[in-house]
C-alpha cells in the first residue's frame, strides 16, 4: 500500500544542489524560460543565481516546483 504523503523530494537537498541540477538537465537558457527572472536569463551563475534565490522566497519557491516535478519526471522514466 502507498503512503498518501509521498516522501519530499526536497529533504536533504541543498538550493545550490536543486539548481545545479536543474541547470545539468535544462541549461541557462531553458531555465530562462520556465522561470523567467533576470539571474537566469542575463549572464546566469549559480553564484548569483543563489545569491538572488536565497533573498528572494517566491522565486526559490518557484525552483524547488520545478526541481520537484523535474525528480517525479525522472522517477516515472526510470520506473
Amino acid at each position: 500500500m502507498t503512503s498518501p504523503h509521498p516522501r519530499d523530494p526536497l529533504h536533504g537537498v541543498t538550493l545550490e544542489m536543486i539548481l545545479n541540477r536543474l541547470v545539468e538537465r535544462h541549461g541557462w537558457e531553458q531555465l530562462g524560460v520556465l522561470i523567467p527572472i533576470r539571474c537566469f536569463q542575463f549572464d546566469p551563475s549559480v553564484k548569483s543565481s543563489l545569491t538572488f534565490l536565497r533573498r528572494t522566497p517566491w522565486a526559490r519557491a518557484k525552483v524547488e516546483e520545478l526541481y520537484r516535478r523535474s525528480v517525479v519526471g525522472e522517477e516515472g522514466e526510470a520506473g
